[in-house]
């Protein structure tokens, strides 16, 4: 907790979730999330960003795997980020909320810490994803990903020591430390 009351981490048995403000791609992890699309054909905001961090040798494995479900993710080498993996996890774009979009984002975050335990991680960091240009709400996002997390870190067969989601501006820092503030008191 900060001075001003904002939780900004939680316990969780022995493991820990964690928000900072930062850039993802700068973010020393052994696995780093990634907010790709269908196509793992690189693109804008946190994407764009991991791809031109990363370097070409991201892109290489991408197009070896061609492409990705919404709802799902795939692991890729770090290139030159300071991490070993880069998981690439597809949300859904934003339709209103009648196209079943809070449950292909809650999927795109299992399918990623499913990927990362399966790769021995015990750190990760995540962005918020579809909150971009996908357009998903902030204040319905937030919740759902802080959640996800939580219930896996609570499972006992996990690799995962402490999960930080690494968000980009005080907008979506804002969003999540509401949303965690409700986890951590039972809603």
């Amino acid at each position: 907790m900060r001075g001003d009351g904002t939780l900004r981490s939680l316990r969780i048995g022995d493991r820990e979730l964690v928000l900072e403000k930062g850039d993802i791609t700068r973010h020393k992890a052994d696995a780093i999330g990634n907010a790709a699309n269908s196509r793992l054909a690189g693109g804008g905001g946190v994407d764009g960003a991991i791809h031109r961090a990363g370097g070409p040798a991201i892109m290489a494995e991408c197009r070896k795997i061609g492409g990705c479900p919404t709802g799902q993710a795939v692991v890729t080498t770090a290139g030159n980020l300071p991490a070993r993996y880069v998981i690439h996890a597809v949300g859904p774009v934003w339709r209103g909320g009648g196209a079943g979009e809070d449950e292909l984002l809650a999927s795109a975050y299992r399918s990623t810490l499913e990927r990362a335990d399966a790769h021995g991680v015990e750190t990760l960091a995540l962005p918020s994803i579809s909150t971009g240009v996908y357009g998903f709400p902030l204040e319905r996002a937030a919740p759902i990903a802080l959640r996800t997390v939580a219930e896996h870190l609570k499972k006992g067969k996990t690799s995962l020591r402490r999960v930080t989601f690494v968000l980009f501006n005080d907008e979506t820092m804002a969003a999540y430390e509401k949303a965690l503030g409700k986890l951590a008191a039972g809603g």
